[in-house]
């Protein structure tokens, strides 16, 4: 199931790795496709939106609801 996310403090390369490791680290089988300049992250995975939206924030990150 794709699931889009707002991602608001990506900056950079190294925070669109930091948080493709922190949704990988919940699923690693997800395909996460990252469009910096548009806040969005959208991620294909069968895990749960709440599990996804959690492990990008504990990287440091805000996720809208």
């Amino acid at each position: 199931m794709t699931q889009t996310f707002t991602v608001t403090g990506m900056t950079c390369s190294h925070c669109e790795k930091a948080v493709t490791q922190a949704i990988k680290a919940v699923d690693p089988q997800a395909q996460v496709r990252i469009d910096r300049q548009q806040n969005q992250v959208e991620v294909e995975s069968a895990q749960p939106r709440d599990a996804i939206a959690q492990a990008i924030a504990e990287e440091g990150y805000q996720v809208a609801a």
